[in-house]
């Protein structure tokens, strides 16, 4: 045998084992896990990270079976116990939504779209909309021409509606003290009118609805930029903790899923629905729920989303149990 031959097999050293080989991976795992217990604990800085992880947690899931292709790859028994701790931490966070409800109906049946400003499709997204049966349709994007088109579309079934700016409400029941409010973030100008407070009427008693759509989110320069959309949830915050009336339904299209803590004024004042896991944007291929119903006062007992539209959001319908039950 040769030096050189001696010599490789001297500092080749014995091989790893299953429990040995795979550190990193099982790295990996172990930090999915944490993130997904502990993502209200990762700080909003570095371009928003905090609210990045969290508008994308469910997506962490995707740690188990890739760590799982990645652990048999390598033959690492150590990354496959590990693959263990993000699978329990998942079901642990989202079990609970996904769980069906003891009754899944509640006395108000609310549907929220963003029917988005190029979709020509009125009677088509109508049509979807109707065939949930809601009491009440609050919709984004629509212009004053369009709003006009949807109530002729909705007919009979909704003959209550009320516009402002690019928000509309429809509903079965009687709408009193329509009136925009201001959620505009410093800055923008007055066009910019995205929100809508009615009252809904029905038998005596009353509940408070706001139909609104907070500022897109985007990737830039400044990482994940926020900045809009978060002062604008402060706002409609102050005038949902403002209202006085005992129930109140914030619907729209958030542009934030709920787990995201930078909208946590608002998120704190209203309940989220008890089941229901529903990823709503894109359409194309939907990775975040950020269309919602919520309420103070009342129950959503269930949220599911409905059939496409021409619209790039899915529509979503939410059973509200009231005190009108």
């Amino acid at each position: 045998m040769t030096v050189d031959a001696r010599h490789a097999i001297h500092t080749s050293g014995p091989a790893k084992t299953a429990w040995q080989r795979g550190r990193l991976l099982a790295l990996g795992s172990v930090l999915a896990a944490v993130l997904l217990v502990g993502h209200e604990y990762v700080p909003n800085r570095w371009g928003n990270l905090g609210s990045l992880v969290q508008s994308f947690l469910p997506w962490l899931g995707l740690a188990v079976p890739l760590g799982i292709l990645a652990a048999l790859l390598r033959r690492s028994a150590l990354a496959v116990l590990a693959v263990l701790l993000p699978l329990a931490a998942w079901i642990w966070v989202f079990l609970p939504q996904l769980l069906p409800g003891e009754d899944a109906q509640g006395d108000l049946t609310v549907v929220q779209h963003n029917v988005s400003d190029t979709n020509a499709n009125v009677d088509g997204t109508a049509e979807v909309l109707l065939a949930a049966e809601p009491d009440v349709v609050t919709l984004t994007e629509v212009s004053e021409d369009v709003a006009a088109r949807y109530t002729e579309a909705f007919g009979e079934a909704l003959p209550h509606h009320e516009t402002q700016g690019t928000v509309g409400i429809w509903s079965r029941f009687p709408l009193e003290g329509a009136q925009a409010v201001d959620i505009r973030p410093e800055g923008v100008d007055a066009t910019w009118d995205r929100c809508l407070r009615v009252v809904i009427q029905r038998e005596g008693a009353a509940v408070t609805l706001f139909a609104a759509h907070l500022p897109s989110v985007r990737f830039g320069t400044g990482g994940f930029e926020t900045e809009l959309r978060n002062a604008s949830a402060l706002q409609l915050a102050e005038a949902v903790d403002a209202e006085q009336g005992d129930t109140v339904i914030v619907a729209g299209d958030l542009n934030a899923v709920l787990a995201d803590d930078a909208i946590a004024p608002l998120t704190n004042l209203v309940t989220a629905p008890a089941t229901g896991f529903e990823l709503t944007y894109p359409t194309v291929f939907p990775v975040a729920q950020i269309d919602h119903v919520l309420a103070r006062g009342a129950t959503v007992t269930e949220t599911r989303a409905l059939p496409r539209t021409g619209s790039d959001h899915l529509p979503v319908v939410a059973y509200v149990d009231t005190p009108w039950s």
